[in-house]
């Protein structure tokens, strides 16, 4: 049994959410924001046979877009000189996803 912990772009979430519950998978969302950029995320809990990670993670992947965003301006008051050059640009890439496999020990429907 394994536990997968997807965050997960706001705006691609429902796609996300509907083509893994659509294929059979129980997911859990929370709603996350992110740290930088204050963004809104959506962290999936999704518990699943072996068997079913590399296809539960093929969903996240083939429904999670990366798309460049704009920096706020008040986001680059607290850049380090050697990141903001990285940003100069003005834009980041965003969303995707970030997923997370662990074991479970045990599990317990009740």
């Amino acid at each position: 049994m394994k536990l997968i912990i997807a965050v997960v772009n706001y705006d691609d979430s429902q796609a996300v959410l509907s083509e893994l519950t659509r294929t059979g998978f129980l997911v859990t969302n929370l709603s996350t924001s992110g740290a930088f950029l204050k963004t809104k995320n959506v962290t999936l809990l999704i518990g699943t046979e072996d068997e079913k990670v590399s296809q539960a993670i093929e969903i996240i992947s083939q429904f999670s877009s990366k798309r460049n965003q704009p920096v706020p301006k008040n986001a680059t008051d607290f850049m380090s000189e050697g990141f903001m050059n990285a940003v100069s640009r003005n834009e980041i890439t965003v969303g995707g996803a970030t997923v997370f496999v662990m074991d479970v020990e045990q599990f317990y429907k009740l």
